[in-house]
């Protein structure tokens, strides 16, 4: 079981070096409330601006994509964005 543990957490070292780290999360992810399109295409991208000159953009994304993320923006794609990738890849 610690094996598994230490697999995890090297494939997770990307997140050290994320430049959304230390920001403000909640850019990053939908309200518990309803959002009007406006505001979340606001909120999108001011979140997809930080991932634009981030150094782990292609490491995020992967993850997203291979734990199949449902929430937020991933590697400067939001959730539809995301799934057209994965739909495309079969």
């Amino acid at each position: 079981m610690a094996v598994r543990r230490e697999e995890e957490d090297d494939d997770l070292r990307w997140q050290q070096s994320a430049a959304c780290r230390g920001e403000n999360a909640a850019m990053f992810y939908p309200p518990p409330f309803f959002e009007r399109k406006d505001l979340r295409v606001a909120r999108e991208s001011l979140a997809k601006s930080v991932c634009a000159s981030c150094p782990v953009k292609q490491s995020c994304l992967g993850h997203a994509l291979r734990t199949a993320e449902p929430h937020g923006i991933w590697g400067g794609l939001n959730e539809a964005e995301r799934k057209g990738l994965r739909q495309r890849a079969c």
